[in-house]
């Protein structure tokens, strides 16, 4: 009933006042597109972007059954990267200046699989994917970067941030230390 409510709203306002909100429509639903991983200077090695495309497709067809709201295009210039590498994965997430979430990637969103998530080079390849997508949707260019973590991919990830013209103003290391907290195993008897 909804939607025949507003089909008569809009039969009612003069056809002046629709078109440029319908040019607006427009532009929006080009902006708000899927994210498409073809663009870029630097092209994702062939397996990763199949393995990406198929992801995108399974979760095209979950959002089938939603409808999805317009979004209110804005640009981001100055964020934050959370890169957070452990011994098994690498996350990298990036917000804007309040910390809301902009873009983020993961090894296992890449197609990494078991002990490939926590290597440098999956860390290089989901920094790309992520500032991609931050770059594309809200214009990113500048960050400051908190790293968590003891991963081997923390400064891959980092490197790869700059080499994907993103400026990287600040870097601080977040990794929690332990003031002697919890109790350690008992040492084993051989």
């Amino acid at each position: 009933m909804s939607e025949e409510v507003k089909k008569e709203e809009k039969k009612s306002v003069a056809p002046e006042e629709i078109k440029p909100k319908e040019i607006k429509e427009e532009k929006e639903e080009k902006d708000s597109g899927d994210f498409s991983f073809d663009s870029g200077a630097e092209e994702l090695p062939e397996e990763i972007k199949q393995k990406l495309e198929k992801n995108k497709q399974a979760r095209a067809k979950k959002k089938l059954i939603k409808k999805k709201k317009k979004k209110v295009a804005r640009v981001v210039r100055s964020g934050r990267a959370y890169i957070q590498a452990t011994y098994n994965n690498t996350i990298i997430t990036l917000t804007d200046g309040n910390g809301d979430v902009i873009s983020w990637a993961s090894a296992g969103l890449a197609g990494f699989k078991g002990a490939k998530k926590a290597t440098p080079y999956a860390a290089q390849i989901i920094a790309k994917i992520a500032v991609q997508k931050a770059r594309e949707e809200y214009g990113l260019e500048e960050v400051n970067v908190f790293v968590s973590g003891v991963g081997t991919g923390r400064e891959a990830a980092i490197r790869a941030l700059n080499a994907n013209n993103i400026n990287v103003l600040s870097i601080k290391d977040t990794t929690s230390v332990p003031h002697n907290g919890c109790r350690p195993k008992k040492p084993r008897r051989v």
